[in-house]
């Protein structure tokens, strides 16, 4: 059987079988959809430890009770199960049982298994014609296959589940040879908002060309955690130097878990170059989430992978406990009065139906709108809330899977409508809104709640019944009616207009400043 862990180096032929690279490819999934590495526990741990602003622990406590639960329910970490992204480096004297599929065609079979798998299916969230009717391939293939040929006899597996809403937040310039890449890092860093689910790693790629400074970052990734292992021994290199100087900028600007304002924005900061043109100095920065999930494993003939199940003692053991602004909420008889009551840092324990929708539905809405065909029968958001949400199909006993919420910014070029013409007094989502779209929920008195990113499967367990209520055919992101029952929120913009994803990190940048000058 093959290993995690490399084996020494031969140039002897070695046959791979096509079958064990993709059980290998299948179970990786499996694997990485409910168990994230212990690396990032242990240093999202630390980060629970030393925080001191209430939202943002309240957040890390949060997204590591969800690890757990999904580590013991073996249900996926978060809703979006991402993207495949795997990068292969097959020996020089590696040889193949078969050759009647691609390597591409052989991850693509695996991907398809694992996502497809009836004891925990994963959503499928890959759409074809991209630039068109962008349709769902049902499989969630094809992925991003990077394949290097190396030194050697083996097959050397890096694979990874990347979600869109920190992919979205990928970065990428052309500096200058003289310009300083941890400035632009601090200074493009707020630029990305919250979607990317902080706090999580950096991936660096600096050189090469475009194309390869992205893929650098993107492999960087793959690293564990071991900034504070390299924080003590000190920086030997100009990169590890970097690391150190990006990872102090970074946590400095107080954004905080969720963007919601703290000590901790990032738990890493991983580097990848190359050489690159004399008058280039290409950089590309992506994100990882809270739902950071890799393994990097070999195949050596010896059959398909085993990879060993962390134990349970590897997760801390985390409560949560209800703070003085917490209020328990009834969805069904909420009152506008009610709402303006609510301040912006609240957390609420959501009772009772709310409506959900996101990219698709929203933009199937206004259209149903525009034409005067009104909302479809069994649809009615007066008074109502709506959830930004596109759940995992349930098995066995579940109402639905794991239902954590989407990014919001991107319903915010339809806010302005759906408050207006229909009557919706609140939304929940993650992430920041845009300055119009907080300036339009002040306007009409409304509110956004935010649920933690990454905490999917904890979310899923306060949803007590769910049913389709139209739009069948867009699959998960149909429009559900949820009934839930104490579902954690935290008030991001109250209906004053008073957002806390500009109120907290301005507050903890100052406070991070503060006591760096004692």
């Amino acid at each position: 059987m093959s290993s995690n862990t490399p084996t020494t180096h031969s140039n002897s032929p070695v046959v791979i079988k096509q079958a064990d690279f993709i059980e290998s490819i299948a179970d990786s999934l499996q694997y990485i959809s409910y168990y994230h590495p212990k690396d990032f526990v242990d240093a999202m741990y630390n980060a629970y430890q030393r925080e001191q602003s209430a939202a943002a622990k309240d957040a890390i406590a949060q997204i590591l009770i969800n690890s757990r639960m999904s580590a013991e329910g073996k249900r996926p970490l978060c809703q979006d199960t991402g993207i495949v992204t795997t990068f292969v480096k097959i020996g020089m004297s590696v040889q193949w049982d078969k050759t009647d599929m691609t390597v591409q065609e052989m991850v693509d079979e695996g991907v398809r298994r694992a996502y497809t798998n009836p004891d925990n299916p994963l959503r499928a969230s890959i759409v074809a014609d991209p630039a068109g009717v962008r349709k769902n391939t049902k499989d969630n293939t094809p992925s991003v296959v990077h394949i290097d040929m190396v030194a050697g006899n083996q097959v050397e597996v890096m694979i990874a589940a990347k979600g869109g809403g920190s992919e979205n937040k990928s970065k990428m310039a052309m500096l200058n040879p003289s310009d300083d890449i941890a400035a632009w890092v601090e200074k493009t860093l707020p630029t990305m908002g919250a979607g990317w689910c902080p706090p999580g790693m950096l991936g660096i790629g600096i050189g090469g060309t475009a194309e390869k400074a992205a893929v650098m970052a993107k492999e960087s990734l793959m690293d564990p955690v071991d900034i504070h292992e390299l924080m003590a021994r000190g920086a030997q290199t100009s990169e590890e130097k970097l690391r150190l100087d990006i990872f102090e900028r970074a946590n400095n600007l107080g954004i905080g878990a969720q963007g919601l304002g703290g000590l901790t924005t990032v738990l890493d900061i991983k580097i990848k170059s190359a050489p690159t043109h004399a008058a280039s100095k290409p950089v590309v920065m992506i994100p990882n989430c809270a739902a950071t999930r890799h393994v990097h494993f070999h195949l050596d003939g010896t059959g398909p992978v085993e990879l060993a199940p962390p134990s349970l003692s590897d997760w801390p053991e985390i409560t949560r406990e209800a703070g003085e602004n917490t209020h328990r909420v009834n969805l069904d008889n909420i009152t506008q009065a009610e709402i303006e009551t609510w301040k912006s840092g609240d957390t609420l324990l959501l009772n009772g139906k709310m409506l959900t929708g996101r990219d698709a539905a929203h933009k199937r809405i206004q259209s149903l709108l525009d034409s005067g065909e009104g909302l479809p029968e069994g649809v009615d958001f007066k008074g109502k809330f709506i959830y930004y949400v596109g759940p995992v199909d349930p098995v066995r006993e579940e109402v639905v899977g794991p239902a954590g919420p989407t990014t919001a910014t991107r319903m915010d070029k339809f806010t302005d409508m759906m408050l207006e013409k229909t009557g919706l007094m609140g939304m929940i989502g993650k992430s920041e809104r845009g300055p119009e779209t907080v300036a339009s929920i002040k306007k009409h008195k409304a509110v956004y709640l935010m649920a933690v990113g990454g905490a999917a499967y904890l979310v899923s367990k306060a949803i007590k019944k769910a049913r389709v209520v139209a739009f069948e055919d867009l699959g998960m992101e149909a429009i559900y009616e949820f009934e839930v029952q104490d579902m954690p929120v935290t008030v991001a913009v109250d209906s004053n207009g008073v957002n806390a994803h500009e109120t907290g990190p301005a507050i903890w940048k100052v406070n991070i400043a503060n006591s760096k000058a004692k």
